[in-house]
């Protein structure tokens, strides 16, 4: 069709004039003080006791089984509340008013009864209680009120251990240990073979750090005394052939070079590692009893349990690679062992839990060689091996064991028809009838505290999008007997905030139901495209999606969703295959392939954009933290055109320089080329779009050392990115280095995803 000239002319200035308007409104989109504001009001700290109220009640349960206390919070302050069980009633602990008055003459300070200045007090009886105020204990007479400071205890020498009987006290010396008789002094010279790096009655912590290329490490000691104090169970630390790593500290005001700090640390696949060699003494004799147990590494050492019969100790360990653990029992008169059970996976073991019933001549433990974690029994006498659940659900934990009448109690997920497969709910089993009882019948996640003689039992239940309710609960048979609380949220409602909202997909199998949530802003508008970002941790030892009402305001990994998606983003979070929590089936796609859980993420994102016309799949930009971090680099590297920007802190971007335990778990021994295939350093030259490197300089679990060797390989291929080293900090910021941490986050994601330039100087 032909135009004439004057409409041309009018169809062309139409479009100029749009286009205009376009440009303008582009243009003249910003972010303000108060939207950082917003944000800043969403942070974990601004949300607890101040806009939310009881998210969960912690108990703190009477030693002598007559009640609990706990602390109650409102706008007005807190309140210190207490349920005795004959009565089943909330009442006052104490008080408020009367004590404030006694602080208050005591401090010379105003002391308000809603702002007491402590948060915990040890239960004593019922007439005292006891809390710790400017560094002084003190006991409250809860009849006079009088207070009274208590006489400071002579602190616990943690170089030495006092026998069961009070008779002996076992310490160390010149690498040897010793025993001194409480009596008459006499000392006894237990072991004659320990010198420097082979040390007994020693052991490793994690962090031990040393300073200067010869510096010592901090001195250890610890060994453990059989009930009847016949025997010692210890180790000797074999330092001899450990190797270490390295981090040089620049942040002490004082020093004008950095300081040289090591530490003992093997990475996957390493023999050069601290070796745990198991030892025994017998006292009377002292003798040196050697069991036949290996030398292994730090990281799968064999832990152990006295048994009741004098001589007797239950021994648990892991082989390297986690591919099988041994639960074994040991005679220290006859200086032999007993193989109870052998627990064995083609993949990994994720943590060998059991639990010894000596009562019941039975040891209970998980295994998820069903398909999915259940428990079992082993009879001691006969070894014969008995599911004690059964089905295709997942056993979270054994919160109580009632061994004199032998029932178990346990959490569990996915067992209930229709029910959420991350929503947890509380059962009882017994070890004869087998028969599983359900105690929390509402269909949420309920978070559970036992009582110390296990009758009660206090109950957090909520989901994402409906508050905790608290209530204390019969362990016979469920029964609420007292309702103890209920969350009051009008803070948030007051602020427009909506819980997160939750999804399902179909996973990169084809068939796999997977779960997420996603943020909203709460000047939320659909008639606009908002960018999107994953807060990413694959880690297979946990989940993502928030079971809880309270996780929905603040998870343990990634604390910030609401406040990240204030600055205008939607905030999604995802647990795609591989992730824990679910069948052995789904776990095991993690198994070597931790590169490759984001696929997940990458299928349920474009599965929201093809849902709402308000996301905006063009704009994805991903943050993690730890493991997190690995997979926000990751992301980039691996999907370089669907993920355009990154903030990756504290990361192990290549497992083949992590701590040995975690690749090893999760990405198989020895070291294969799965390790070289997934590794952020080894794929630099795949970066396409905008990266934040983060770490903290002291970082003495995920070592900075990944971090730097990624930065030097994207140098080398000669691509655009930023790096933050924070000098002074460990693997989690603290403090106003947090704050900065958080500040460079939201600002790389606006200028960088949202395309607007973002604001340094807000409140």
């Amino acid at each position: 069709m032909k135009l004439k000239k004057n409409q041309l002319v009018s169809c062309l200035l139409a479009s100029f004039f749009c286009l205009i308007f376009s440009s303008s409104s582009y243009a003249q989109e910003s972010i303000t003080k108060e939207d950082y504001q917003r944000a800043k009001s969403f942070l974990w700290e601004n949300i607890n006791n101040k806009k939310a109220f009881n998210l969960r009640i912690f108990p703190n349960w009477f030693s002598n089984n007559t009640g609990f206390w706990y602390l109650k919070y409102s706008k007005e302050g807190k309140a210190f509340k207490k349920v005795l069980f004959a009565n089943a009633e909330e009442e006052a602990l104490f008080d408020h008013s009367r004590l404030a008055e006694k602080i208050a003459t005591l401090t010379k300070k105003e002391v308000k009864a809603t702002e007491l200045p402590f948060n915990f007090v040890e239960y004593v009886d019922k007439d005292h209680l006891e809390f710790r105020l400017n560094n002084k204990t003190y006991v409250l007479d809860l009849g006079s009120y009088d207070l009274k400071a208590k006489k400071k205890e002579e602190s616990r020498n943690a170089f030495e251990t006092t026998s069961p009987d009070g008779k002996w006290v076992a310490y160390s010396e010149n690498y040897n240990l010793y025993l001194k008789s409480t009596e008459t002094g006499e000392v006894k010279q237990l072991s004659r073979d320990g010198y420097k790096n082979y040390e007994y009655a020693s052991f490793y912590g994690w962090y031990d750090l040393m300073e200067g290329e010869n510096g010592n490490r901090p001195k250890r000691f610890f060994v453990s005394w059989s009930p009847d104090s016949k025997y010692i169970q210890t180790s000797i630390c074999d330092l001899r052939y450990a190797d270490k790593m390295y981090m040089l500290d620049f942040s002490i005001d004082s020093l004008y070079r950095p300081k040289l700090l090591s530490y003992y640390r093997g990475s996957p696949g390493d023999t050069t590692m601290v070796h745990m060699k198991p030892v025994f003494f017998d006292i009377e004799n002292s003798k040196e009893i050697t069991p036949e147990l290996p030398r292994n590494t730090h990281i799968n050492a064999p832990s152990y349990s006295w048994g009741k019969n004098s001589g007797e100790v239950f021994v648990s360990y892991d082989e390297r690679g986690y591919q099988k653990s041994h639960l074994l029992k040991l005679d220290l008169k006859s200086n032999s062992k007993n193989l109870l059970h052998t627990e064995t996976s083609n993949t990994n073991i994720d943590n060998f839990d059991y639990w010894i019933l000596e009562k019941k001549n039975t040891v209970i433990f998980s295994s998820e060689k069903s398909g999915w974690k259940q428990l079992y029994s082993v009879d001691l006498g006969t070894k014969e091996v008995t599911p004690l659940t059964k089905g295709d659900y997942f056993v979270n934990s054994v919160s109580y064991i009632d061994e004199d009448k032998g029932i178990v109690y346990f959490l569990a997920s996915g067992k209930e028809e229709g029910s959420n497969p991350y929503h947890q709910y509380l059962y009882k089993v017994g070890l004869k009838d087998k028969k599983v009882r359900l105690l929390t019948p509402e269909k949420t996640h309920h978070q559970i505290s036992f009582s110390r003689n296990g009758k009660y039992f206090l109950d957090n239940f909520s989901t994402v999008d409906k508050p905790t309710k608290t209530v204390l609960r019969s362990s016979k048979n469920g029964k609420v007997v007292l309702k103890v609380s209920e969350a009051d949220i009008a803070g948030l409602t007051e602020a427009n905030w909506t819980p997160p909202q939750t999804f399902t997909t179909t996973a990169r199998d084809g068939k796999t139901t997977i779960y997420g949530a996603l943020w909203k802003p709460t000047n939320f508008d659909p008639s606009k495209k908002y960018p999107i970002v994953d807060a990413s941790y694959t880690g297979p030892h946990t989940q993502m999606y928030p079971a809880g009402f309270r996780q929905g305001l603040s998870h343990w990994v990634l604390r910030n969703n609401q406040a990240l998606a204030e600055l205008g983003f939607i905030v999604v979070s995802v647990d795609g295959l591989g992730s824990s929590g679910r069948s052995k089936e789904f776990h095991n796609h993690s198994y070597k392939n931790l590169g490759g859980n984001l696929e997940d993420h990458v299928l349920a994102i474009k599965s929201l954009g093809k849902k709402y016309n308000w996301i905006d799949t063009d704009k994805v930009g991903i943050f993690g933290h730890s493991a997190g971090g690995y997979d926000a680099a990751h992301a980039l590297l691996q999907f370089p055109d669907f993920y355009k920007v990154a903030v990756s802190s504290s990361a192990d971007h290549d497992h083949r320089m992590e701590k040995a335990w975690w690749p090893e778990m999760y990405m198989g021994w020895p070291v294969d080329k799965a390790y070289h295939e997934q590794s952020n350093i080894t794929m630099a030259s795949k970066l396409k779009g905008k990266l934040l490197l983060v770490h903290g300089g002291v970082d003495n679990n995920v070592n900075p050392s990944a971090t730097f060797k990624l930065a030097e390989a994207l140098i080398k291929a000669d691509k655009d990115f930023d790096l933050l080293i924070i000098p002074s900090q460990n693997h989690g910021y603290s403090g106003k280095f947090n704050t900065y941490f958080t500040k460079r986050k939201w600002n790389y994601f606006i200028e960088h995803l949202r395309g607007i330039q973002p604001l340094w100087n807000f409140d």
